[in-house]
């Protein structure tokens, strides 16, 4: 294996339920994260209410299509 050519430096900070902070390279404001529609159905969070926000996953599929 040859030398590494990147180390992503991010942080995770959960604030509350699923509402999550990302403090992420390149970015100046955190990034946040929850859930919505199917995904809080599916975990059981009936009224996301401020954690209504896009998914990691929303994200990898938005990162993998671009």
């Amino acid at each position: 294996m040859g030398e590494l050519a990147y180390v992503s430096r991010v942080r995770i900070v959960r604030i509350q339920g699923p509402l999550r902070r990302a403090h992420l390279p390149g970015e100046e404001e955190p990034v946040f994260f929850g859930v919505h529609d199917e995904v809080a159905a599916h975990y059981g969070v009936a009224e996301p209410g401020e954690a209504e926000r896009a998914t990691t996953l929303d994200y990898i599929v938005a990162g993998a299509g671009g």
